[in-house]
C-alpha cells in the first residue's frame, strides 16, 4: 500500500529540520503501535539520515549495531564505543561541521537497558545542543513510558524536545479514499468494517489491503484465520503496558468492551468493588479508556460512563480475549462463527464512533457528546454544537435510515431541554444517519 496522509506533520518535520541547521532540534513522536511512526520519521525530507532501533540487547551490544549504521551512513570509523552516551556525544560534535537527522525508534526501551541513558543524554544535549547541527527524532510506542520519560518535570529530559507530536489513527476521509483505492466499488458495510477493524491504524489497514481484504466477509474472515496477526494483537500491543498485572486491566477492558459501560457494571461483572484506581490509570496514565458524560454534565456527574479509546482495541477484546479459550483450543471456525452472528449488533456501536469521529474531524463544532438521563434512557446517540453560532445538529443513527423516527428523537430532545438548561435557547437540528451517510 503507498503512503497516505501525515501532509501536516511531514511538513511539520521538514520545518524543524531547517531549523537543526541553525542548532540542534528534538522532535519526540508518540503514538500507539502500528501507528505509522517509524515511516513517518524517516520522510523528514533530510538526505543524510542514521536510524537506530532501541532492540532488547545489552548496551555494548546495542552499540555495535549503532556503530555500523554510523559507518555505513556517514563514512567514519567511530570505534569500540560500548556506551550510547559517548556515542551521543561524539554525533553531536560531528553534526557540528555536517548535519544530519538521528532517528532513535523505541526509545523507551532505554529505561530497561540502562535507564542512565536519559539523564546522559541530557547532559550531552544541553552542553552541545548549541553548536550541533543534529536534527534528533525520538519515537517510542509505550505510551506511559514516553508521556513519563518527556512530560514528568522530575524526568531529565522534560522539556527539551523542541516538538511534541502524537500521531492519530487515518482520517474517515483518508480510510475512504484508501478503500476506494482498492475497491472503487465499495459498499458502505465494507467501509464500517474497514473502521471497525482498523479504527485508521495503518499497520491494520495496510494488512488488509494489501492481502486483498477489501469488502466486509473478506475483512472479517481474515480475522480468523490460520495465524491471523490479529488474534493476539491485543496482548502484543499491551502487555509490556501493564507487566505481570495485566489481568486486572484486561478484564476490566473486556466489560468495557462487552458494554459494561460504568463503575458499578463492571464491579458487579467482576465481583468486586476496588476497580477505582485502575479506571483513573487505565484514563490517565496509559489513555486506554475515555471517561463520558452527558453533553455539558458537570465532571463530578454520576452518570459517568466509559469507553475503550481505540477502535482495534475494543473489537479485540470484544471478541479475541473474551473467546480467548476458543483461540488456545485452535477452534478459530468457531470463533468465526461468534463474529459472524454478534457483528451486526457490534458494527452498530461502532457506526455511532465512525460519525462521531467524522463530525470531530469536521471542525465545525465546539462541543460534541450524547446524552442520557440518570436511568441510562432517553439516550441521543451524537449532539454537536457550535457554541459561537448557538446551533446543535443533533443526530439519530440508525443502519438503517428507514428505522428512524424523527417524532421519537423529538421526545427525547423535549427530555434534554428539561434536563439541561445549556441546550435551552440553542437553535437545534433534528437529522438522522445512516450507513449511506458514511
Amino acid at each position: 500500500m503507498r503512503f497516505y496522509d501525515r501532509t501536516q506533520e511531514i511538513g511539520s518535520l521538514k520545518e524543524v529540520l531547517l531549523q537543526s541547521r541553525d542548532e540542534g532540534r528534538m522532535t519526540v513522536i508518540m503514538g500507539r503501535r502500528r501507528i505509522g511512526k517509524t515511516e513517518l520519521a524517516l520522510r523528514c525530507g533530510d538526505e543524510t539520515l542514521l536510524y537506530f532501533f532501541v532492540a532488547r540487547k545489552t548496551e555494548t551490544l546495542l552499540c555495535q549495531d549503532f556503530a555500523q549504521e554510523v559507518e555505513e551512513k556517514l563514512n567514519i570509523p567511530i570505534g569500540g564505543l560500548s556506551k550510547f552516551a559517548d556515542m551521543f556525544r561524539f554525533l553531536l560534535r560531528y553534526s557540528e561541521q555536517r548535519p544530519f537527522t538521528l532517528v532513535i525508534d523505541e526509545f523507551q526501551d532505554f529505561q530497561k537497558i540502562n535507564p542512565s541513558v536519559f539523564s546522559e543524554m541530557q547532559r550531552e544535549w544541553d552542553i552541545h545542543k548549541g553548536k550541533s547541527k543534529m536534527n534528533l527524532i525520538v519515537s517510542g510506542s509505550v505510551f506511559s513510558l514516553m508521556k513519563k520519560i518527556f512530560e514528568d518535570a522530575n524526568e531529565p529530559l522534560f522539556g527539551r524536545a523542541n516538538k511534541n507530536m502524537s500521531l492519530k489513527p487515518f482520517a474517515t476521509s483518508v480510510l475512504k479514499e484508501i478503500l476506494a483505492d482498492h475497491n472503487p466499488k465499495y459498499t458502505s458495510e465494507d467501509l464500517l468494517a474497514l473502521f471497525a477493524i482498523t479504527g485508521g491504524v495503518a499497520w491494520y489497514v495496510t494488512l488488509l489491503m494489501d492481502s486483498g481484504r477489501t469488502t466486509k466477509s473478506q475483512m472479517l474472515a481474515y480475522l480468523t484465520e490460520e495465524n491471523s496477526p490479529f488474534i493476539n494483537e491485543g496482548k502484543n500491543i499491551l502487555i509490556e503496558e501493564f507487566g505481570t498485572d495485566y489481568s486486572v486491566h484486561f478484564s476490566i477492558l473486556t466489560c468495557i468492551a462487552n458494554g459494561q459501560a460504568t463503575r458499578g457494571e463492571i464491579e458487579a461483572q467482576l465481583q468486586t468493588d476496588n476497580i477505582g484506581s485502575y479506571l483513573v490509570r487505565l484514563e490517565k496514565y496509559y489513555g486506554l479508556i475515555e471517561k463520558r458524560l452527558p453533553i455539558f454534565a458537570k465532571e463530578n456527574s454520576k452518570k459517568t460512563r466509559y469507553v475503550l479509546s481505540d477502535v482495534f482495541l475494543s473489537l479485540w477484546f470484544r471478541f479475541f480475549y473474551k473467546y480467548q479459550a476458543f483461540v488456545e483450543n485452535g477452534a478459530l471456525n468457531q470463533l468465526a462463527r461468534i463474529i459472524e452472528r454478534d457483528y451486526n449488533v457490534y458494527s452498530g456501536f461502532v457506526l455511532e464512533r465512525y460519525f462521531e469521529r467524522k463530525l470531530q474531524e469536521s471542525g465545525r463544532y465546539t462541543r460534541i457528546g450524547k446524552y442520557w438521563d440518570r436511568k441510562g434512557e432517553n439516550e441521543i446517540d451524537l449532539i454537536a454544537v457550535n457554541e459561537i453560532d448557538n446551533v446543535a445538529d443533533i443526530y439519530e443513527i440508525k443502519k438503517n435510515k428507514e428505522k428512524y423516527s424523527e417524532s421519537v428523537l423529538q421526545e427525547k430532545v423535549d427530555h434534554l431541554l428539561q434536563q439541561c438548561k445549556e441546550m435551552r435557547g440553542v437553535s437545534l437540528r433534528l437529522h438522522s444517519l445512516a450507513l449511506e451517510d458514511m
